[in-house]
């Protein structure tokens, strides 16, 4: 009760769940009094939400062709050979918001921009800097392909995609992601640079912080907030934006210096895909090595923090990634207890 945000986080673009494990997962989160659920629903391996305006979403970027098999550091790279495809449509959407209203639980969406748009990228080439062709990633890490800032269509699209997102999830918070963003297509790309040069931008990072905050107008004309990684703050921080910090602590800790409210989720101490115990003895993760007892020993409020400056951190969020997790037994394995 120390903190009004206890949130849990999953990923269904990596590895897709149906709806009925994402409402027992909410059942185990709202018993656990945990009261916001951050669904993660667009990345570089899959769009998994229905937008009208946007069919193509649903029809290509819900689907990678294969899927990664092992760490991706593994050589040579193995694939599976078998097609993944899914997403949610607004109906189902509306009924899990609506079951976890019930369960006090709030749920934020993360729309990713403007990394990790592969999927997107794939459905819309000509919303990428190069036009592609881009394929919907079959396996991780960061890609150079991002969403072209200095393409106005890419603005019409975000705009499209928030309409309808703000329209589906009643909460105050939407999450438009904002980590990991690679600037080598914006640094080779005309209308990117042509965009700088026009806003006034000195370096790319001012190109994603500008790109942030047209999204920031979105949500603000819906009355919404917008919540990224803390990669935003990087290049100048939106008005109003709300921080999660996962590389470590100190992106809270900056955004509550400078009068922003943090989410405290650094991979250090909250990142339920890392090994709990011996990796030897373990199923397959990301790496990291996180025990039960860390997790619980966890201090959301940084000790640099004075007491004014200590009421921006909002509260604490685990985050449950599932590059590695493909079935919903292996997502409760790796997230419970840790998460309790």
């Amino acid at each position: 009760p120390r903190f009004a945000y206890r949130g849990l986080h999953l990923d269904v673009c990596r590895h897709f769940f149906p709806l009925s494990f994402v409402k027992k997962y909410i059942d185990v989160l709202a018993a656990h009094k945990l009261n916001t659920f951050h669904w993660h629903l667009t990345d570089d391996q899959g769009w998994r939400i229905e937008i009208k305006k946007f069919p193509k979403l649903q029809s290509v970027a819900s689907c990678r062709n294969e899927t990664l098999v092992g760490h991706y550091s593994d050589t040579p790279e193995r694939y599976d050979g078998v097609k993944e495809c899914g997403y949610y449509t607004q109906k189902e959407v509306k009924e899990v918001v609506e079951y976890a209203r019930k369960r006090f639980v709030t749920i934020i969406p993360e729309i990713e921009m403007p990394g990790h748009a592969l999927a997107a990228l794939t459905a819309y080439p000509e919303l990428g800097c190069t036009g592609g062709p881009y394929e919907t990633a079959k396996k991780w890490g960061v890609f150079d392909d991002v969403f072209c800032a200095g393409n106005d269509e890419t603005f019409n699209f975000i705009e499209g995609v928030l309409d309808e997102v703000c329209a589906l999830f009643p909460g105050t918070y939407i999450h438009v992601g904002g980590d990991e963003c690679p600037k080598v297509r914006w640094e080779a790309c005309p209308k990117c640079q042509k965009r700088m040069k026009t806003e006034g931008l000195k370096d790319e990072h001012e190109l994603q912080s500008y790109f942030v905050r047209r999204a920031e107008a979105v949500l603000t004309k819906h009355g919404k907030k917008l919540i990224g990684w803390d990669e935003i703050l990087e290049g100048g921080i939106a008005s109003s934006a709300t921080i999660m910090s996962w590389r470590g602590i100190e992106g809270g800790i900056a955004a509550a210096k400078a009068g922003h409210d943090a989410i405290m989720t650094p991979s250090s101490d909250v990142y339920l895909d890392y090994y709990q115990s011996d990796p030897a003895t373990e199923p397959l993760a990301i790496g990291g090595y996180l025990t039960l007892e860390k997790v619980y020993s966890y201090e959301p409020v940084p000790a640099e923090l004075n007491a004014e400056e200590a009421k921006h951190i909002l509260g604490a969020q685990a985050n449950v990634w599932t590059e590695y997790i493909t079935t919903s037994d292996y997502v409760e394995y790796m997230a419970y207890p840790r998460a309790c």
